[in-house]
């Protein structure tokens, strides 16, 4: 199917973006997601790149745009167009290092400072086929989460374990808070300022608009996906 039959029968677009320390998985998860493809010597991701999904969220087809960046430290300074209208994010750890556990507090501050108040947040610990050396208890990503309010779930993008669990379970959320948004808009006939939407026939594009551009880029476009 192409992309032009993917446009005429989505009904919502939604972007969100993966965040986390390099390494831990970020781009394998997205590539199992988006193409259920698998790289054991995936290399490190430079500048950013998104890839397409659409999804079934009960009679809506939602078209997911998942945004994936390097964790080094040198890509920073892309931090605010990056969470520019993303609606969701999967916040990556990778449970076999509590080095990049640990840094999941400075992540959820990144996230306070640049992303939407009301942004769907997933907390991941991913690579638990590496049970044997795992250095995060499953019962301390839980704890994080319950005192964040972000759901949670362990994932190996290697064995196809949660990952599209994971990635179903922030765009269903996106999909019910957005729902009850456009349905508290229409009671009370006001226009939503909060998060414009903009009708083009039958597809509602939350907070972004329609990407045509390579899925891969060496900087962030400043004008790409933004009102």
């Amino acid at each position: 199917m192409g992309a032009d039959s993917f446009d005429e029968e989505c009904d919502y677009l939604f972007k969100a973006v993966l965040i986390g320390d390099s390494a831990v998985g970020k781009s394998n998860l997205l590539s199992r997601f988006a193409k259920d493809d698998f790289q054991l010597d995936s290399k490190p991701t430079i500048g950013v790149e998104f890839a397409y999904k659409n999804i079934k969220v009960g009679d809506k087809v939602v078209k997911a745009q998942i945004w994936d960046t390097a964790g080094q430290e040198r890509f920073r300074a892309i931090t605010s167009s990056y969470y520019r209208g993303a609606l969701g994010a999967l916040l990556v750890y990778d449970i076999t290092r509590r080095a990049t556990f640990e840094n999941v507090r400075k992540w959820l501050v990144e996230l306070k400072e640049f992303g939407s108040s009301e942004m769907v947040v997933v907390l991941v610990g991913n690579k638990s086929d590496l049970g044997n050396s795992r250095q995060v208890k499953t019962e301390d990503g839980q704890r994080v989460a319950e005192l964040e309010g972000l759901l949670f779930l362990e994932t190996s993008a290697m064995e196809n374990l949660n990952v599209e669990e994971a990635f179903l379970q922030m765009i269903t959320k996106i999909h019910e808070i957005m729902s009850h948004k456009s349905l508290d808009a229409k009671m009370n006939e006001e226009p939503n300022t909060t998060h414009t939407h903009l009708l083009q026939g039958k597809k509602e594009i939350i907070n972004i608009h329609e990407i045509t551009s390579p899925t891969k880029h060496p900087l962030p476009n400043p004008n790409c996906c933004l009102y």
